[in-house]
């Protein structure tokens, strides 16, 4: 019986385009070191370049690894990760190259918290998902929408069984002096501001 984790696994390392279920809602990803494999994930969505493709990591050690993480963005991890918090900041000479957008010098990077897509990332290495959605649309809560939406598009399809209709990561951009929020969602900015003054 084939493991439908490997699989999803496989494909993506492959260059090829999966649906996992994280924490918020459905993401669409595929490795982010592969130009074609990004340039897909970017046409199935119709998202525009300058929305950067944010990463998935399955460990605070893969995040340390693909950006540059002080002493804010440790004290957020530690509080919020896994979790709907998805951190901007500069990044590390691993992923510089990594066309995940317009935006060469930063990167958006989280850790969910959903045993599915932290076990895919723990065979893959970090990951380049975002919303499984077209740019602009709701996101379908269940793999019988995501498959009506996406097709063939998508490789691997490993959706949950009941629908997710959770909210979207907030994202803190963390590049500058000051913290900036830059979508609010499942965690409020009381909440970061109260982890970022004991950091």
């Amino acid at each position: 019986m084939s493991d439908p984790i490997e699989e999803a696994a496989t494909a993506a390392l492959s260059g090829g385009l999966i649906v996992i279920p994280t924490d918020t809602v459905h993401g669409i990803g595929t490795r982010p070191d592969d130009p074609a494999a990004t340039a897909k994930l970017f046409a199935a969505k119709g998202r525009p370049r300058n929305l950067v493709l944010p990463v998935l990591v399955a460990s605070r050690a893969d995040a340390e690894r693909v950006a540059v993480l002080d002493d804010r963005a440790r004290a957020l991890a530690g509080r919020f990760w896994p979790g709907p918090l998805s951190i901007v900041v500069p990044r590390a000479p691993w992923s510089a190259g990594w066309a995940l957008g317009d935006d060469s010098a930063t990167i958006a990077v989280r850790m969910p918290h959903h045993p599915l897509a932290l076990a895919v990332l723990a065979r893959t290495g970090p990951l380049a998902v975002t919303s499984a959605n077209r740019s602009g649309e709701p996101t379908p809560a269940t793999g019988a929408e995501l498959q009506a939406v996406f097709g063939e598009a998508v490789d691997v399809y490993l959706c949950a069984e009941d629908p997710l209709e959770g909210r979207p990561s907030t994202v803190i951009d963390l590049t500058g002096p000051e913290f900036r929020v830059l979508r609010l969602g499942a965690i409020g900015e009381d909440d970061l501001r109260q982890a970022l003054t004991h950091a």
